[in-house]
């Protein structure tokens, strides 16, 4: 069933198919029709390099995701770890106020034996009890900070916990991911140089057409048959006098609801019949 008309065309920017529809209106009819199976072939091979990489699945977001967690996990243990850090040294800080405000006390209780008045008495008695205070302040600051510490610690502790099972997430995931790449490694290899034997084969303008409107399709087909008298892209019905166009391959026809190029479905099942005969071939060689 067509789909619902838009009559907006892509706006895929720079070099497009319907740029070249135009220009090329006065092309030779057998290497327009050469150029035009370049692209059906072009884009075929690069579909089977997709599908490959689709057999990935979200392996190598989830990849990219663990790394980016474990990382921000590790951020976190640094931060912390430079908190209690900070913590021991505040702590170690007040027991050496507190130390050092117990010397002042001795002192003064020694020099309040030796006064020669009440006034003095009373001045060193008062200075006596300020620093007794501040022995308690810096005893209960240095509590709050073991405290404090403690609590830091056991974060620290569940937070590495978490790491260790991310990286283990992280390192199961990565093997998964390899191992996949390996089995596929050298079929992909095989289809990109397919891949440039024809992009090589194709000029300037073409490829960069065809890669523009490939960037811009989510399935990435650029390239499609016509597919029961409609646009095997978009799958809008297609005008009996465009569709023999298409089936002549005497110029550039492009689909005027996607932007992608059409081509005769005759290319397609020359392929399959191709497909067919290879291992017929191979067969009789063994023989």
């Amino acid at each position: 069933m067509a789909t619902t008309k838009n009559t907006k065309k892509p706006q895929t920017g720079g070099e497009t198919f319907t740029s070249l529809q135009i220009s090329t209106k006065n092309a030779d009819a057998a290497e327009m029709e050469h150029k035009l199976h370049l692209l059906y072939l072009l884009q075929q091979t690069d579909s089977k390099i997709d599908s490959i990489y689709l057999l990935r699945g979200e392996l190598p977001l989830e990849v990219r995701d663990l790394e980016d967690e474990v990382a921000g996990l590790k951020t976190k243990q640094a931060a912390i770890q430079k908190e209690i850090k900070d913590i021991e040294a505040f702590i170690a800080d007040k027991k050496n106020e507190m130390e050092e405000r117990r010397m002042s006390i001795k002192k003064y209780e020694q020099q309040r034996n030796n006064v020669r008045n009440n006034r003095e008495f009373e001045s060193i008695s008062k200075e006596i009890e300020f620093q007794q205070l501040e022995v308690q302040l810096a005893e209960k600051r240095a509590n709050e900070g073991t405290k404090k510490l403690v609590e830091k610690k056991e974060e620290l502790a569940l937070l590495v916990e978490e790491t260790k099972g991310r990286e283990a997430d992280l390192e199961i995931k990565c093997k998964e991911l390899e191992n996949i790449e390996k089995e596929t490694e050298k079929e992909v290899q095989q289809l990109q140089q397919v891949s440039e034997s024809y992009q090589e084969q194709l000029d300037a303008r073409m490829l960069a057409a065809y890669q523009k409107v490939r960037s811009n399709v989510r399935n990435k087909m650029a390239v499609v048959t016509v597919v029961r008298g409609a646009c095997g892209g978009c799958f809008n019905k297609i005008p009996p006098q465009r569709e023999i166009d298409i089936d002549e391959s005497r110029k550039i026809v492009v689909c005027e609801y996607c932007g992608r190029i059409l081509v005769s479905s005759r290319f397609a099942e020359d392929q399959n019949q191709e497909s067919e005969e290879k291992p017929a071939k191979k067969a009789a060689k063994k023989k």
